[in-house]
């Protein structure tokens, strides 16, 4: 469907592999739009130097050995890496935190950032992240506060809000993203993009795991189309080298689908109707397509995600309490809220913490029995529409009342990282202010190109426009 890939970064590929711009032409688009855009402050570290350097070698690539240009999905397509994970060598992540002003830029790319490179991709910056990525919204008391570019007074979610509100604005087509707790999908959902957090142990986080925190944190993209998610998912999964073991491709079952549909997230946290009923919509189009839809209720779910909440805190708390130490930071330097989940961490004991994992093979087990009956599920990504700037204050040591604040806008977002399963979150209609109206799947471990494949048909429906075209391609 015309309007789902259009503009997208498979098809800015196909115009430099096709001669209609070069791979400088492209990076000097994307590096003047992300000047043109910086009061959406979505990008937090500029390198036209390298980007040019690196676009210069792919050109030379081009003329020299095309063969193997044109085998790069992505080849000479702009990019930005996200200010938290990674890393990318030469760009000098701070986490959206003063404590690593004087950290040393990385020499090394991570294992993901040389698969990124390798497909093709060119980076140039870094984007906004909130401080550690411990928030919903991407407002680093640092800088710069990032905003929606569907609605400036808007967030664009959190943690990869710079690099979703960056391809949503156009000034990528892709952009380098981190899941731990819904920091990929809730940006994506909040920009009217395709967000994937992968199957647990499907894309490398090598050679360094601390960003794994105990196996909840993913790493992979934002996108503008589910054909470029399935595209870097390819180019990136696999061949992990641990700690994980590398899951097996799940296999569909002939026929249709038996995916189970929650339209609720319960009193506590309760979905907005019009989102309830984008979810409704999605299963009719899927149910359309001759899969079988199975209805279910909110008890299925409030314990797995009361668990997964907690266990998030723990782990997220001790990760930055054991950072902090092992790093020797100075803390006086820190948002007040990341000084309280320090303080938290630091409280939690080695009993405690081995009761939380616990727990998430619990939870881990207790979600696999869904799929008992079940192939997918498609629910709700967020309870609301994006929220003012301003919704997530970091301001406090309120760290409870924070979580609260979280698990309200996205009630499901934690589950598929406890779980450590893959879940997708794209676009599916425009509320009447025009923002996305977005739908999550899940599938078991190792149904990522299974839940690329329903995303697919969903998208296919053409409920959802982008707003702003590609830097570098035809409006």
């Amino acid at each position: 469907m015309e309007s789902a890939t259009i503009g997208d970064a498979t098809a800015l590929a196909a115009a430099i592999r096709a001669g209609a711009l070069s791979a400088g032409e492209a990076m000097e688009a994307a590096i003047a739009s992300a000047s043109g855009h910086a009061e959406l402050g979505a990008v937090c570290h500029l390198d036209e130097v390298r980007g040019r350097a690196a676009a210069t070698q792919f050109d030379a690539e081009r003329a020299a050995d095309p063969a193997r240009f044109a085998a790069r999905p992505f080849a000479g397509v702009p990019t930005l890496a996200k200010d938290l994970g990674g890393p990318f060598a030469g760009f000098p992540v701070r986490a959206g935190s003063r404590m690593l002003d004087h950290a040393l830029d990385p020499v090394m790319d991570s294992d993901l950032a040389g698969r990124f490179r390798a497909a093709g991709l060119v980076p140039f910056g870094l984007t906004t992240s909130p401080e550690f990525g411990l928030s919903l919204s991407s407002e680093p008391a640092r800088g710069p506060l990032c905003r929606n570019p569907l609605d400036p007074a808007r967030t664009a979610g959190g943690s990869s809000g710079g690099a979703a509100a960056a391809v949503a604005a156009g000034m990528v087509a892709i952009a380098h993203a981190t899941d731990a707790g819904g920091s990929i999908r809730v940006p994506a959902a909040c920009c009217g993009l395709v967000g994937l957090k992968p199957t647990r142990g499907a894309v490398p986080g090598g050679p360094r795991f601390g960003n794994h925190l105990g196996g909840i944190a993913a790493e992979l993209a934002v996108c503008r189309s589910v054909r470029d998610m399935a595209a870097i998912f390819e180019a990136a999964h696999g061949r992990a080298r641990g700690p994980f073991a590398d899951p097996a491709d799940t296999t569909a079952p002939h026929g249709g689908l038996r995916i189970g549909v929650l339209t609720e997230t319960g009193a506590d946290c309760p979905t907005e109707p019009e989102r309830s009923r984008a979810v409704e919509a999605a299963a009719k189009a899927l149910e359309g397509r001759g899969h079988r839809i199975v209805a279910l209720g909110w008890p299925a779910f409030a314990g797995l995600v009361s668990a997964s909440s907690s266990i998030f805190a723990d782990i997220v708390s001790i990760n930055l309490a054991g950072l902090v130490e092992t790093l020797s930071l100075d803390l006086d330097l820190a948002e007040p809220m990341t000084r309280a989940f320090v303080k938290r961490g630091r409280r939690i004991s080695a009993t405690a913490l081995w009761t939380s994992l616990d727990a998430a093979v619990h939870v881990s087990h207790e979600t696999w029995a869904l799929f008992d009956s079940l192939d997918c599920l498609v629910m709700p990504m967020l309870a609301s529409a994006p929220l003012p700037i301003g919704s997530f204050p970091t301001d406090h040591d309120d760290t409870d009342l924070h979580l609260r604040r979280m698990q309200a806008f996205a009630p499901l977002a934690g589950l598929a990282n406890i779980a450590g399963f893959p879940a997708l979150t794209l676009p599916f209609g425009a509320d009447a202010d025009g923002l996305p109206l977005p739908v999550q799947l899940m599938a078991p471990m190792g149904g990522d190109r299974l839940l690329l494949s329903l995303a697919a048909s969903l998208e296919a429906e053409g409920r959802w426009r982008h707003r702003f075209s590609v830097a570098g391609l035809a409006a």
